[in-house]
C-alpha cells in the first residue's frame, strides 16, 4: 500500500468546516474576551505594589510594562487551555436543550428540512458552549492566578519590591499555565 506525502495532502471541505467548528483556536468573540481580560488581570498586580508594597511607580515602569505584556501572554494561554477542555463537556451538557429550544421555536416549519435543523442546533451548541466555557475559564483562571499571586507576593516579602514583583509574576504565571495545561482524567458513570 502507497502512502501519499502528509504535507501534500489536501483537506476536503467539510473537513476544513469540521476543524474551524471544534478546533482548539479560539473564535473572534472569545478572543477579545480572553486577550482583554488577560491584559487587566496582568496589570492588576500594579496597583498591589505600587500603593500596598509602595513601590515607586516612574522608576519601574518598565519592569511594570514587560512583566504586564509576559503575564498577559501567559494568562491568555491558561485561558485557552482550560477552555478548550471545558469546550467539548458544557456542549454534551447544553445539547439536549438547546434541541428543544430549536425545536420550540420552529415548530411544526415544514419548510426547514432535518440537516438545515442539525445544522442550526449543532452552531447554537458551539455558540453557547463557547461562550460559557470561555467565562468559566477566564473565572478559573484568574482565581488561580489571583490566589497564587497574593501567596508568593507574601512569601517572598523580605525580598526588595522589584525582585518581589519580578518572581510574584513569574512565579504565579509560570503555575497558573501549568496547572491549565494539566489533562482531566475522565470518569465513566456506572
Amino acid at each position: 500500500m502507497k502512502r501519499s506525502n502528509p504535507s501534500t495532502l489536501k483537506l476536503t471541505k467539510e473537513e476544513e468546516i469540521l476543524l474551524e467548528q471544534y478546533g482548539r483556536t479560539p473564535s473572534n468573540k472569545s478572543k477579545k474576551l480572553i486577550y482583554g481580560n488577560a491584559l487587566l488581570v496582568a496589570s492588576a498586580p500594579i496597583w498591589l505594589y505600587w500603593r500596598i508594597h509602595e513601590m515607586d511607580f516612574f522608576p519601574n515602569a518598565i519592569l511594570f510594562c514587560l512583566f504586564t505584556a509576559l503575564v498577559t501572554y501567559l494568562i491568555s494561554c491558561a485561558y485557552s487551555n482550560s477552555k478548550s477542555q471545558l469546550m467539548e463537556r458544557i456542549a454534551f451538557i447544553r445539547t439536549d436543550a438547546i434541541a428543544q429550544e430549536i425545536s420550540k421555536q420552529l415548530g411544526n416549519d415544514k419548510k426547514v428540512s432535518k440537516k438545515e435543523k442539525d445544522d442550526l442546533i449543532q452552531q447554537k451548541t458551539k455558540d453557547v458552549a463557547d461562550y460559557e466555557s470561555t467565562t468559566f475559564s477566564i473565572f478559573y483562571i484568574n482565581a488561580i492566578f489571583i490566589l497564587i499571586l497574593m501567596i508568593t507576593s507574601t512569601i517572598l516579602h523580605q525580598l526588595s519590591n522589584p525582585m518581589n514583583y519580578a518572581f510574584s509574576m513569574s512565579i504565579a504565571s509560570g503555575l497558573t499555565v501549568f496547572l491549565s495545561s494539566a489533562k482531566q482524567v475522565k470518569q465513566h458513570r456506572a
